[in-house]
């Protein structure tokens, strides 16, 4: 009689495990996939007036550089526009690229809230940013001078993200 429920106590075993793994992951951070590999291909027109836009060309010419995908309508972006400037005065060179943007709300995003960017690239159709992995804003990717990306950090940048931003940065001089 007892034969009978060893496949039941399996499956229940089996069933309880997945939930367990499912409710505990190992990690929550999602890191893209081309860590490690080159800048996809692209190429974007210049998101405001007065700066240059952004290419994947841009990111190979020996100089290490930051690049955030931001929007003006995404609130976590406003939060780590602070960070972005400070990052920037310290010496890192930062670009952009406006996801889903309009240039006038660009244009009010920086002038309210900072403007780190060496140059913006207007992805208004996301395909940049999905080509490089990421899976919303903001994001950030640090590439190395020939164009590798060498680390990437999902959602907003906050004071405790600054050391190893900082560290990743010093890693690709």
């Amino acid at each position: 009689m007892v034969k009978r429920f060893v496949p039941l106590a399996l499956l229940l075993a089996f069933v309880g495990l997945v939930a367990w793994k499912l409710m505990a992951p190992e990690t929550d951070k999602v890191t893209s996939q081309l860590v490690g590999r080159t800048v996809p291909t692209f190429a974007l027109e210049p998101a405001v007036a007065g700066k240059p836009g952004l290419a994947s060309a841009d990111l190979g010419k020996g100089a290490p550089r930051m690049v955030n995908i931001f929007a003006s309508w995404c609130v976590p972006c406003i939060a780590e526009a602070p960070l972005l400037d400070a990052l920037a005065r310290e010496g890192l060179a930062i670009d952009g690229i406006a996801v889903r943007d309009r240039p006038d709300d660009v244009v009010d995003f920086l002038a309210e809230h900072g403007d780190p960017f060496g140059a913006i690239g207007a992805d208004p159709e996301s395909a940049a940013m999905i080509a490089l992995g990421a899976a919303g804003v903001p994001e950030s990717f640090i590439v190395d001078g020939s164009g590798r990306i060498a680390y990437h950090h999902q959602g907003p940048l906050t004071p405790a993200d600054l050391p190893e931003i900082r560290r990743q940065w010093e890693a690709v001089q």
